[in-house]
C-alpha cells in the first residue's frame, strides 16, 4: 500500500500479486469507488521488438473519467513488471476544479510509481521463492 497527498487529495494504491500477474487498486478523494478497470498485457514493442510495450483494454463506468488513471497505470506496470496487470481506479472530489484534478492526477501517478517499486521487489522475491521450492 502507498498513500500520497492529504485530505481530499489523498490517493492510496494497493497491489496484489498472483501467479499470473498483478491486481492494482488506485482509490482516493472524497469518495473512493470503482470508476474504471483496465487490463494491460505486456508484449514486444511494435517499433522495436527488443523493448517491452503493452496492449490494454478499459471498461469505464458511465459518467466516470477514472480511465485517465487506470489505463496509464496498468500499461506502465505491465511494461515494467512484464506481467498482466489489472488496475481498478476510483477517485472523486465533488465539484473538482482543474487544479483539483491536476493535484489528484499528480498524486495518482506518484502513488503508482511508489507501488511499482514494491511490486518489482515482490515479483523478484516470488520468482526466487517459487524456483527454490521446485
Amino acid at each position: 500500500m502507498e498513500a500520497v497527498g492529504n485530505g481530499r487529495y489523498k490517493i492510496t494504491s494497493f497491489g496484489f500479486a498472483t501467479q499470473e500477474g498483478f491486481i492494482v487498486l488506485i482509490l482516493g478523494g472524497e469518495k473512493p469507488h470503482v470508476g474504471a478497470v483496465a487490463v494491460a498485457i505486456p508484449r514486444p514493442s511494435l517499433k522495436n521488438s527488443s523493448k517491452i510495450s503493452s496492449t490494454s483494454s478499459v471498461f469505464t463506468i458511465t459518467g466516470h473519467k477514472d480511465d485517465y488513471i487506470a489505463r496509464p497505470a496498468a500499461e506502465k506496470l505491465a511494461r515494467r513488471l512484464g506481467e498482466v496487470v489489472v488496475a481498478v481506479a476510483g477517485v472523486h472530489v465533488d465539484n473538482a476544479s482543474k487544479e483539483d484534478i491536476k493535484i489528484l492526477m499528480r498524486n495518482s501517478i506518484e502513488a503508482v510509481k511508489r507501488l511499482e517499486e514494491k511490486l518489482g521487489k515482490l515479483k523478484s522475491y516470488l520468482a526466487t521463492s517459487y524456483h527454490s521450492d521446485t
